[in-house]
């Protein structure tokens, strides 16, 4: 198991955001809970869970992005172009 730090969030999973807003994503359970690690205030994230947050929303932008291939029309030339 490793653990990432508030830095390597942003540093090595690319999550961009502060500190506050984290703490909100947490709390509304949007994101993985970090647990204590050696002094009162220090936390940190397990990589594993944090991971699989970010493959869920990988997932869910796919779902949500519509089939291009269905919705695509032939275009037509223009007159006048």
């Amino acid at each position: 198991m490793r653990l990432l730090t508030f830095n390597d969030l942003k540093q090595q999973k690319g999550i961009p955001y502060c500190r506050d807003h984290l703490r909100r994503k947490v709390k509304a359970g949007e994101f993985p809970k970090p647990i204590p690690v050696g002094g009162s205030r220090r936390v940190a994230w397990i990589e594993e869970e944090v991971d699989a947050k970010l493959e869920e929303w990988a997932a869910q932008r796919l779902r949500s992005e519509p089939d291009k291939s269905e919705s695509r029309r032939e275009s037509k030339p223009r007159k006048g172009c």
